[in-house]
């Protein structure tokens, strides 16, 4: 089994502990990621597993020691730096991101979000869940980057995410909570475009928007409908160019145009209907609106889903020092991993074929180069 890949990608990650060790760092998270391919959701689980799979394992690494116990791993994620484990992570994430190729006219899609850990606090000292923020490319259902919030502020670390990525060429969505100038300045000094929801939170603007699309012409809408899950709905989309001088009025860098979406619902006989806004720097038809919009909510269904119905993330009670986060990143990335297999498994398929197939598994570490 080849593993190099995961070895030089982690070797550059600072070793909290003593130099006396018995078992190599970059050997533990691979045993630790190994693990969690097959579904180990915490540090005894990965710790068992290690143990059940010493065969396997001795075949590409030094097991001299055996393999670590669930208080190593404990510590080593307890203790190791979030940033630099995180920094790693973005090196192997950019090897994919540098194949990612558009699949409309605004180039690849980047949603930013924020999601909680609810198991991940501690009761005792009254501490809030651990919160995160991810970058996700839609299109190919690939985290990107993770950072923590601090003090649960997820404008905060959206922003140092975005200062991270290389975004030229990109379109960066988020919900209504960043659309901001601040925010909309940091894509632009990244090279990315950007597509926001606005609603009452950016008061003038909103109420422009609503005024210049009022009554917009309904020969100039796109339109899309869909029925899934017992419910059928249909989205319209227009979009105009921005009056001269919105950019600078309402101090949103190069904004250019602005655009209405509306929805109908129809479930089990009920109605329901909604219009959203929002804002862009560059003028796209309809019809790429309301790709770009639907995109962003691949983030809710095809991450935060099944992070926590598959992978079991909010049911998870890791708390200790920075022990949740790491694991975290280490849980995105076996989602990655297992996204971009080929097989046409099931995430939850592919969790049992790793831990009953030793042959799949190797298959799935040989990518990591």
């Amino acid at each position: 089994m080849q593993v190099r890949g995961f070895r030089e990608l982690f070797e550059v990650v600072p070793d909290p502990r003593r130099a006396n060790v018995s078992h190599a760092l970059p050997d533990i998270l691979l045993i630790a990621f190994a693990a969690m391919l097959c579904g180990a959701e915490t540090c005894v689980d990965m710790a068992d597993f290690g143990e059940a799979k010493q065969d396997l394992l001795s075949q590409f690494m030094d097991l001299d020691h055996g393999t670590p116990s669930h208080d190593t791993f404990s510590r080593v994620f307890r203790l190791l730096d979030p940033p630099a484990f995180e920094a790693a992570f973005r090196t192997f994430t950019g090897v994919f991101a540098a194949t990612l190729e558009s699949h409309g006219m605004t180039g690849p899609i980047i949603a930013i979000d924020g999601k909680s850990l609810r198991g991940a606090v501690d009761t005792a000292r009254r501490t809030m869940p651990l919160h995160l923020v991810t970058a996700w490319a839609a299109d190919h259902r690939l985290v990107l980057s993770q950072c923590h919030a601090p003090n649960r502020s997820e404008v905060t670390a959206a922003r140092e995410i975005i200062a991270m990525l290389d975004l030229t060429g990109c379109t960066v969505t988020t919900d209504a909570l960043h659309s901001n100038r601040q925010t909309v300045s940091a894509i632009r000094a990244r090279g990315g475009d950007y597509a926001l929801v606005i609603k009452g939170n950016r008061g003038p603007l909103h109420k422009a928007i609503q005024t210049l699309l009022a009554n917009p012409d309904p020969k100039r809408a796109a339109s899309t409908s869909e029925t899934a899950h017992g419910r059928d709905e249909e989205r319209r989309a227009w979009v105009v160019p921005t009056p001269a001088g919105w950019a600078e009025q309402y101090e949103f860098e190069d904004l250019c145009a602005v655009a209405r979406i509306d929805s109908t619902r129809r479930i089990k006989g009920q109605e329901q209907t909604d219009t959203r806004y929002a804002v862009f720097s560059s003028l796209l038809p309809p019809s790429e609106v309301l790709r770009v919009i639907r995109a962003h909510w691949t983030i809710e269904n095809q991450q935060h889903w099944l992070l926590d119905v598959v992978l079991g993330e909010d049911r998870i009670f890791t708390r200790s020092d920075h022990c949740a986060q790491n694991i975290a990143l280490l849980r995105r990335l076996a989602l990655n991993l297992l996204q971009h297999d080929t097989r046409k498994l099931s995430i939850r398929r592919k969790f049992k074929h790793a831990g009953w197939h030793d042959d799949y598994l190797s298959s799935l570490l040989a990518q990591m180069r």
